[in-house]
C-alpha cells in the first residue's frame, strides 16, 4: 500500500471534517465564501505552528524529517483522538523506514498460539473468551465463546475472520442487529492495522477480498476512520437463544505482540445471563453426546 497516498488521504479527510469554529478560529469577514470543506491548509499550518509549504509537503505524503513534536502539533490542530494520533505516527514511521524495515511486519503474519494461551482460555469456562489478531482473525476461543459466536466460528473459510463474516456472510445482518455499527468498527480496526503493518500480505489479501465483493466495504474504507475498540456493548441475535446484549473488554497480550484477548460478560440475573447459561448448558450437552 502506498504510504504517501495513505498519509495524504488521512490528513485530507481529517482536515475536511474540522470547521474553523471547532478549531477555535474566527473566520474573517473579508475571507469570502469558503471553497473547501473544513479547514484550509494554511489554517492547519497556523494552528500547528509550521509553515504552509511544510504542511503542504506533508499532506502530499512527503513525511521526510517530520518529528514527533511536529506530528503532535498537527494532531492537535486537527483534533485527532488517541487512535487517530497513533495512526498518523504509524503512517509516518513506516513511510520513513528503510526498505528492509518497512517490509518486515511488526509481528509474524502466521504463528501458532502458545499452549499456555490455550490452557488459559479453557480455564475461563464461566465467560466467553477468545483471542484475535490485528487482522480480526479469531485464532482461538473457549467453548462458551464458540457457542456465543457460533455463526462466525462455523464459517467455512479459514482462518475465521470477523470482517470477512460481517461483509461476506449472508447471515451476518441477521446475527448483528446493529450491522452498520459492527461494519464501521471492523473497517476502522483494519485501517489502524494497515498503519501498523502495511506490508502484511495476509492483511492486504483480506482487504482486496472485501473490496471486490461490492462497494459496501469500499465506501467505509475511503473514509480513513481509525478507532480503538477496547470495551463496549454488542447486540446479537443468536440462532439458539435469540436477542442478547453483552459487554466486552479487550486486552492486548503484552507477551504476544499483535494478539488480543477479548472477554465477554453479561449482567448477573439478567435475561442475557439466562441466555448465556442456556448456551453453556447446550454446549455441555453437545460436547458430551457428540463423538470426538
Amino acid at each position: 500500500m502506498d504510504r504517501r497516498s495513505e498519509i495524504r488521504d488521512f490528513l485530507t479527510t481529517r482536515r475536511a471534517r474540522i470547521t474553523p469554529e471547532q478549531a477555535g478560529l474566527t473566520p474573517s469577514p473579508l475571507a469570502g465564501t469558503r471553497r473547501v470543506p473544513g479547514l484550509r491548509r494554511e489554517e492547519v499550518a497556523q494552528l500547528a505552528g509550521v509553515s504552509v509549504p511544510y504542511y503542504t509537503r506533508l499532506e502530499r505524503g512527503d513525511a521526510r524529517g517530520a518529528t514527533d513534536v511536529v506530528l503532535d502539533a498537527i494532531a492537535g490542530a486537527l483534533l485527532l483522538d488517541d487512535a487517530e494520533r497513533a495512526h498518523l505516527f504509524d503512517l509516518v514511521r513506516t513511510a520513513n523506514a528503510t526498505t528492509a524495515q518497512a517490509r518486515t511486519p511488526r509481528h509474524p503474519a502466521r504463528r501458532s498460539l502458545r499452549p499456555e494461551l490455550w490452557n488459559m482460555l479453557e480455564a475461563m469456562n464461566g465467560v466467553p473468551a477468545y483471542i484475535r489478531n490485528g487482522r480480526l482473525d479469531l485464532l482461538a476461543g473457549n467453548a462458551l465463546a464458540r457457542a456465543l459466536f457460533a455463526p462466525v466460528f462455523d464459517s467455512p473459510v479459514r482462518p475465521v475472520n470477523s470482517a470477512r463474516f460481517t461483509f461476506l456472510d449472508p447471515v451476518a445482518p441477521e446475527f448483528y442487529p446493529d450491522w452498520d455499527a459492527v461494519a464501521d468498527q471492523n473497517v476502522a480496526t483494519l485501517r489502524a492495522e494497515v498503519g501498523r503493518n502495511p506490508h502484511d500480505k495476509a492483511l492486504s489479501d483480506l482487504i482486496g477480498e472485501l473490496s471486490t465483493r461490492g462497494d459496501t466495504f469500499d465506501r467505509r474504507w475511503a473514509r480513513h476512520e481509525v478507532r480503538r475498540h477496547r470495551a463496549g456493548a454488542k447486540r446479537i441475535t443468536h440462532p439458539l437463544v435469540g436477542d442478547m446484549t453483552f459487554n466486552y473488554e479487550t486486552m492486548q497480550l503484552t507477551a504476544d505482540e499483535g494478539l488480543y484477548l477479548i472477554i465477554c460478560g453479561v449482567a448477573p440475573g439478567s435475561r442475557d445471563a439466562d441466555a448465556l447459561n442456556l448456551l453453556a448448558s447446550w454446549n455441555t450437552t453437545t460436547t458430551t453426546t457428540t463423538p470426538a
